[in-house]
Order: structure tokens, then C-alpha cells, then sequence
């Protein structure tokens, strides 16, 4: 089985309580269908952190895998840029 054509997306992390999960915000844009105005719309995907590395504001980029448990179905491919403390 190929694994090249699997979805990827960049968010922020913005919950880190869990182990081995952190919970990620991702925002996409569109024009709406009919007046043609930029729309935001967000959603938030449990994701899966082996090393317990994200932190709350950094962007990463994640990837969908395998069900993990009942609610993840993504994982951390890298983190893009790390939170300064």
C-alpha cells in the first residue's frame, strides 16, 4: 500500500494535557459561495505525539494515519516552528 497520498495539515497546538496527544487548531479559508467573501473556518483534531515534544502555540504539521483510539486519526510529522519560552 502506497502511503504518498495521505492528507497533511499545518495548525497550532492549542491543548498539551494529555499524554502522548495534543490537540490542534486548523484554520482554512474560503470564498463563499455566493457573496464571495473570505470565510474562516476552523477545526480541531486530536493528534498523536509519541515524544510528548509539542507545547501549547507551536505549529506543526500533521498527517492522518491509522485509528488510534476512538477520536485520533492524526499524527505529528514535525513541529514547524517551536514557542519561544
Amino acid at each position: 500500500m502506497e502511503r504518498n497520498n495521505r492528507k497533511t495539515r499545518i495548525g497550532v497546538v492549542v491543548g498539551d494535557k494529555m499524554e502522548k496527544t495534543v490537540v490542534v487548531r486548523v484554520e482554512r479559508q474560503f470564498k463563499h459561495p455566493m457573496y464571495g467573501k473570505a470565510v474562516r473556518r476552523t477545526k480541531r483534531f486530536k493528534v498523536h505525539d509519541e515524544t510528548n515534544q509539542c507545547k501549547v502555540g507551536n505549529i506543526v504539521k500533521i498527517v492522518e494515519t491509522r485509528p488510534l483510539s476512538k477520536e485520533k486519526r492524526w499524527r505529528v510529522e514535525e513541529i514547524l516552528s517551536a514557542r519561544e519560552e
